[in-house]
């Protein structure tokens, strides 16, 4: 399958590892030229800029705080200045609570500043995201926006709800924007990957936790980002012409 994506540009955001590496560097493969963001992994962040590079692609590191929207505005505009556009846009960085799941507090006693940064960040900072990258993608009659969400917005997770809520939000968002921005060629849609086995995942948990988990899969096994990013990166391309405003899964089924 042709994806056509060769030579246009994309906006990974928390690009540096996870998810969004496993994104930039497949994307990149397709012949994107990608800029990747980064929160405080500046070191991954350039590392994977120039494992790109000598592949033969074109990338580019920015460092983003997706708490302050003047700061993704500004992560849009650098991405525009080097590369002319923004085709594809990935909202893939994240805002995490303080406290892990099993160590979090009653619902009711999650501080305020808590649970406001947590939605703040996560919604605010992919509408910022999004409003920027829109009007030069109905300009050119043509864009591709992925909003990375999680699977505690569909099944819940004892201790996340604030998170989970911020991340339904990307789901609403979704099913109005593509009714507005479809006519003018834009396709926006949501992946929900399930428990993923990053870097982050990999250090918070332990080997036999990850085995049980991946047990109530179907395929019986957690995913790693590298099999949760062909669903992005198909849904980011030409060949995807018909999905838009979907909330998709690429977990291995629901657990």
């Amino acid at each position: 399958m042709q994806l056509g994506l060769s030579r246009r540009v994309a906006l990974v955001t928390g690009g540096s590892q996870g998810i969004g590496r496993a994104v930039a560097l497949q994307l990149a493969a397709e012949g994107v030229r990608v800029a990747l963001t980064f929160h405080s992994e500046r070191a991954r962040a350039e590392q994977l800029v120039r494992e790109i590079e000598q592949a033969g692609g074109e990338a580019l590191a920015i460092e983003m705080d997706l708490a302050s929207l003047d700061s993704v505005r500004a992560a849009v505009a650098v991405a525009r200045e080097r590369f002319g556009s923004v085709d594809i846009l990935v909202n893939n960085a994240v805002r995490w609570s303080d406290k892990l799941p099993w160590e979090a507090p009653r619902f009711e006693d999650v501080a305020e500043a808590e649970w406001q940064g947590i939605v703040h960040a996560n919604v605010d900072g992919a509408i910022a995201a999004i409003q920027a990258v829109l009007p030069g993608m109905r300009g050119r009659g043509w864009g591709r926006i992925v909003s990375v969400s999680s699977g505690v917005a569909l099944d819940g997770v004892v201790g996340a709800a604030a998170y989970g809520a911020a991340k339904a939000a990307f789901h609403g968002l979704t099913a109005c924007l593509a009714r507005e921005v479809g006519p003018h060629g834009v396709l926006i849609n949501v992946v929900v990957p399930g428990f993923t086995v990053t870097e982050k995942m990999s250090a918070l948990t332990t080997p036999e936790v990850r085995e049980q988990r991946g047990k109530a899969y179907p395929v019986g096994r957690l995913l790693p980002p590298e099999e949760v990013a062909p669903t992005i990166v198909f849904l980011c391309s030409a060949a995807n012409t018909a999905v838009t405003g979907e909330v998709v899964r690429a977990s291995g089924g629901r657990p």
